[in-house]
């Protein structure tokens, strides 16, 4: 893959096309930093979802050569066919459909050589052993590839295999420190009380989801939430106050199974200034979605380059990604008893019609997933309308740890088998799909009966 993209004229203009997640925009940034180091002119799209729509769009433009990082798949005989006589790159990690002929495009796929892409390499991860085959001054942006797995769900308190050999890399260039601490989201940017307000995975009892609880909680451990006349952050405790912190915390959750598993492995980006949301690598993979979900995933390459100025653009944007997170979490409880959700035995199909943005649904799923909210062993599946091309963006998530117990990506296409203009795609762990807006209550009734099978399938095991 690295001779076929040493074998393009330096006057030709690329056209880079990747997906709008924090491991799409993460790949997307590594391959713009090789087109720079090598002096390439490109010119950069950022979708949610690559169809044959948005690939007829693409073949008419004046491009000889596409990239498309973390997307592309899923739909390689319709690039084979409407991208025919263009040179073509598939840098990506979703499964494959089911097809053994690539024709001319170059594909790198970790299943094709029998690795699995849905927890052992990310998109960003494959494009970073990519570039780093053409320029291995590439592996100074290993960081960059964590950030995009981290996003991609792929981290379980450690990396499998190819990202554990990034991550070794990413350690070894000075980019990313791993550090045993709290598992706990925020760490460097939120007040204290509001980190442990908000922390549902791992949940604690009295503490999550309660402000005066977590307020409460401090001062019974001997903890002074405040600094003066702002609020403690966790990167500002000493180690007093951390052993204090995390008896505390592993205290009140000795009702659940495991405990003390608030202890974890942190990635720290040194190089990034403290009690900065790009410090904390778990962080950055928020503030990638934050913009890739509200339009503006051009902050997010910004701030993956260390563009200063757009990085502030970028951070500015996480305000904006929490106002409409709220927003859905608002709608949803407003609306959790209302005919637009139906709650089937073990499963929750949320319908959000046009009252959620569409590339906010699956953080809705994200979060109800994490939640404690949701009886254990249940899938979530919301569904929200996308306002210019009359489909609905459907995801499907799990509570529980359930994702492991199955195929998510696998459900969702058996649940839209059958429905016309339609596809699926995503992981093991968080998958969907899209389809036509009037097909929606067919859809809906392929849902209960597929959900309510597994879901039953669970229960028995």
């Amino acid at each position: 893959a690295a001779e076929e993209f040493r074998k393009i004229d330096k006057k030709e203009v690329i056209r880079l096309i990747s997906h709008l997640d924090a491991d799409g925009i993460s790949a997307c940034s590594i391959m713009i930093k090789l087109l720079n180091n090598d002096n390439r002119k490109y010119s950069v799209s950022i979708v949610q979802q690559l169809n044959r729509a948005v690939l007829s769009q693409l073949a008419v433009e004046p491009y000889n050569c596409f990239i498309f990082t973390d997307i592309g798949s899923g739909v390689i005989n319709e690039i084979k066919e409407l991208l025919n006589g263009k040179k073509v790159f598939i840098l990506d990690h979703h499964s494959i459909e089911n097809i053994n002929d690539f024709g001319s495009i170059v594909f790198i796929n970790p299943h094709t050589c029998g690795i699995d892409g849905g927890k052992e390499i990310s998109g960003a991860g494959v494009v970073f052993k990519f570039t780093c085959a053409v320029d291995k001054s590439m592996e100074e942006f290993a960081h960059i590839a964590i950030v995009g797995a981290i996003g991609d769900l792929q981290e379980q308190n450690g990396f499998l295999r190819l990202n554990q050999e990034i991550l070794k890399t990413a350690v070894e260039k000075g980019r990313i420190k791993v550090v045993k601490g709290l598992r706990i989201f925020g760490a460097q940017t939120k007040p204290l009380h509001k980190a442990l307000e908000y922390c549902t995975d791992p949940y604690i009892p009295g503490v999550s989801r309660s402000e005066s609880g977590a307020i409460q909680f401090l001062y019974n451990i001997g903890i002074e939430p405040k600094n003066g006349n702002g609020w403690k952050k966790i990167v500002h405790l000493d180690e007093e106050d951390m052993k204090k912190l995390v008896t505390g915390i592993i205290m009140k959750r000795l009702s659940e199974a495991n405990p003390d598993d608030v202890l974890g492995n942190v990635y720290i980006l040194p190089h990034e200034k403290e009690e900065s949301p790009t410090r904390d690598a778990k962080e950055f993979a928020t503030l990638l979605n934050a913009c890739g979900r509200l339009g503006r995933a051009s902050f997010g390459i910004g701030a993956c380059l260390g563009d200063k100025k757009i990085k502030q653009q970028a951070i500015r944007s996480l305000t904006d990604y929490k106002k409409e997170i709220v927003n859905a979490l608002n709608w949803y409880n407003e609306n959790k008893f209302s005919d637009d959700v139906f709650w089937g035995n073990r499963f929750v199909i949320i319908n959000a019609k046009k009252n959620v943005m569409s590339t906010m649904i699956g953080t809705l799923a994200s979060i109800l997933s994490k939640s404690n909210v949701m009886l254990n062993n249940t899938f979530i599946l919301s569904m929200a309308q996308q306002t210019v091309d009359g489909s609905t963006k459907i995801s499907l998530r799990a509570t529980n740890n359930l994702d492991k117990a199955f195929d998510l990506k696998n459900i969702i296409g058996k649940v839209i088998d059958g429905i016309g203009n339609s596809e699926a795609g995503g992981h093991q762990n968080a998958a969907g799909a899209i389809i036509p807006t009037e097909k929606e209550e067919m859809f809906i009734e392929a849902a209960k009966e597929v959900l309510g099978k597994y879901a039953m399938e669970e229960k028995i095991r």
